[in-house]
């Protein structure tokens, strides 16, 4: 058995962005943003998705569950797992930040800030703490060598 956490982050993530349509299309105005911001967007959503599907394709070359409940018997150091530790979660986040600024959907934006918060503060301690107790010196010189998200 993997880590204790509460809710599965895909399916969070999805919800989310469910709801952010439907609030942000038919409740909350819009609030017009610069064309370069719409087009910045539409890269963060293509560039998220690169990174989501490295990222699974890392689980998949090692044989791994990508779900975060899941017992694992080794940490992927290798691909984009070389440049951040938790590059799903990433791509979450800039999937929905890339939303925001392409659909100009202010929903999209807190629920990217809100979706960072929850992931960065639950389920990374708890997948890190079980990690750390399975692998110890192992995942302590993996977090030496490579940030949590990309720049911290």
């Amino acid at each position: 058995m993997g880590p204790e956490i509460k809710g599965n982050p895909l399916h969070i993530s999805v919800y989310l962005l469910i709801a952010s349509y439907f609030i942000g299309e038919f409740i909350i105005p819009k609030y017009p943003l610069i064309y370069l911001f719409n087009l910045t967007g539409l890269v963060l959503i293509i560039i998220s998705t690169i990174i989501f599907f490295s990222s699974i394709n890392a689980f998949s070359v090692h044989h791994e569950n990508p779900l975060p409940k899941t017992d694992t018997d080794r940490i992927i150091k290798t691909g984009i797992y070389a440049y951040s530790r938790n590059p799903i979660y990433l791509s979450f986040i800039l999937f929905h930040f890339g939303m925001f600024l392409t659909f100009e959907n202010i929903m999209y934006f807190l629920c990217s800030i809100g979706l960072f918060f929850w992931i960065n503060n639950y389920v990374i301690i708890q997948e890190e703490k079980f990690l750390k107790n399975k692998f110890k010196d192992e995942f302590d010189r993996y977090c030496q060598s490579v940030k949590k998200w990309i720049f911290f």
